[in-house]
């Protein structure tokens, strides 16, 4: 990579190094991951249009809104008890139904959406890992473990679009991702062990 290459890109490399740092946040269940998550989103609006991965780019404008609620979930989850955050769930079967109903309601319709309206050079592709990433970012809103196992899937299917695009910082953010969503499960499930008094 070039000078020139990075001042060419520096909004990409400036979105690659706060979503890290994101990523950073969120393993530690820091709350202020959620600020940080709007100037990344704000960033990645930009990058995806530009590389016109336009669900990707919606996504963007959907983790702007959704860190505000995060947000307000996490301070609303410190309470008068020791706890000092919203603690870690697990998954009910009734709600994983429900969640797995809205990934595919949501992957089909943007799927056509994007293939009849839009020059996506991958639409199904990009509709599925916007799906999955919709329902992921709301289960990370309510603190809900099993959110790292979804990312696992979108990080790593996403690394591989990113790639074929040639969005190579943020291909690198990906593959951060993908191997850290694997250390964040691990995390927040001994997390949630302590919590229930397991361990």
């Amino acid at each position: 990579m070039s000078f020139e290459w990075l001042i060419d890109n520096y909004i990409e490399v400036l979105g690659t190094i706060t979503g890290l740092i994101y990523l950073y946040l969120e393993i530690k269940q820091n709350i202020w991951l959620w600020p940080l998550g709007v100037v990344t989103s704000a960033l990645y609006i930009y990058v995806f249009f530009v590389s016109k991965f336009y669900a990707d780019m919606g996504l963007q404008v959907y983790y702007l809104l959704i860190s505000f609620y995060g947000w307000y979930i996490w301070v609303r989850g410190v309470g008068p008890r020791e706890a000092s955050a919203l603690p870690v769930s697990r998954l009910t079967y009734p709600l994983g139904l429900l969640l797995a109903g809205v990934s595919v309601v949501i992957f089909v319709f943007l799927g056509w959406l994007l293939k009849a309206f839009t020059d996506s050079p991958l639409p199904w592709w990009d509709a599925f890992t916007t799906a999955l990433s919709v329902v992921a970012t709301w289960m990370l809103a309510r603190k809900i473990l099993e959110q790292w196992l979804v990312w696992i899937v979108v990080n790593a299917v996403s690394l591989g679009l990113y790639i074929y695009k040639g969005l190579y910082p943020t291909s690198i953010l990906f593959l951060f991702y993908a191997t850290m969503s694997v250390l964040g499960y691990l995390q927040w499930r001994r997390s949630y062990l302590q919590e229930a008094g397991v361990v």
